[in-house]
């Protein structure tokens, strides 16, 4: 009886897993401890195809990569594992930063023109886009979660706001930072990359304090769960520009300004690639990163900034499934 009973939890439990991941339009694979990726990173696209300095990118759970060209007024998606772009989208506006795609494959991007606007795409009408919600400040970071609410970044005003997309209304939420600058467990200092998971919890990579705060559902004060400040040893940090969560929720951190990658797993913080210790333009080393994604294989995707380039880190080994 005991074992139909555990039986049955398990089902229970696959079936909302399951159910939660259905809106996830991004990858989160599952690692273990023994995970590696190789040092060398392999370029797949430079300032010859997106333009010079990019800065966002996005792959969703068909392995489509959509990068914004900075400084080129495109769109840029690579298809089915394809060399060169498959499609490229006009948006005639000149800086598209960050970038989130969602399930329906509708695009938004965040601009850091005068206007400080965020964009959507529609999937069905690419040529076309529609302003979603203005800006007061430069945003360099853009994320919708499972119920359909957009959050972003607000880099000189020190806060994040959030929009529900399923209502009309134009009413913005602060959900963190209190307009001020500053290093307490409530405030921000120059906010940059977004998580939300699937229980509504905020990650912020809080740049300017060199620290990753972790805001619960509802809560105004955040507790740091990686770098300066945090309760417990973690690893140190300079500039983080994004942060992404795996399916256990582990951290990965773009570490800017150390110019390098490091992710956690139930053996605390690590470098993963650009552990050499200084920025450069080889194959194992990164030039201020700004912002990364897996795919659905695990592999690791680069925006290497002042290299203008993206590099693909491959996944050597890992013995658990690409999903739960």
């Amino acid at each position: 009886m005991q074992q139909i009973h555990l039986i049955v939890c398990l089902l229970i439990f696959s079936i909302f897993d399951n159910f939660f991941h259905l809106g996830i339009s991004y990858n989160q694979p599952q690692f273990d401890a023994s995970t590696v990726w190789n040092s060398n990173g392999i370029t797949i696209t430079d300032s010859n195809t997106v333009g010079t300095s990019p800065f966002g990118i996005f792959i969703n759970r068909n392995n489509t990569i959509y990068i914004p060209g900075r400084n080129s007024k495109r769109i840029y998606i690579w298809m089915n594992n394809s060399v060169n772009p498959t499609k490229q989208i006009n948006t005639n506006q000149f800086t598209q930063l960050s970038i989130f795609v969602t399930s329906n494959s509708d695009i938004y991007t965040t601009s850091v023109n005068s206007s400080w606007t965020i964009n959507r795409w529609l999937s069905n009408e690419t040529n076309t886009s529609a302003t979603i919600a203005y800006s007061d400040s430069s945003s360099y970071s853009i994320f919708i979660d499972i119920n359909n609410t957009l959050y972003f970044s607000t880099d000189n005003k020190n806060n994040i706001l959030s929009k529900s997309l399923s209502s009309s209304s134009n009413i913005l939420t602060l959900v963190a930072g209190t307009n001020v600058a500053g290093n307490t467990a409530n405030m921000l200092n120059t906010p940059r990359g977004l998580f939300v998971d699937v229980n509504f919890d905020l990650y912020v990579a809080d740049r300017g304090n060199h620290r990753v705060q972790l805001f619960r559902q509802g809560q105004q004060n955040a507790i740091t769960v990686a770098g300066s400040g945090s309760l417990n040893v973690t690893i140190t940090l300079n500039h983080p520009n994004h942060v992404v969560l795996d399916m256990d929720k582990y951290l990965f951190i773009v570490d800017q300004s150390n110019h390098r990658i490091v992710g956690s797993n139930e053996n605390g913080f690590h470098c993963i690639v650009g552990c050499t210790g200084s920025w450069g333009s080889s194959a194992n080393t990164l030039n201020k990163p700004t912002s990364m994604a897996f795919d659905s294989f695990g592999n690791i995707y680069v925006v290497d900034e002042s290299n203008n380039r993206i590099q693909k880190f491959l996944r050597l080994n890992n013995t658990l499934s690409k999903y739960r």
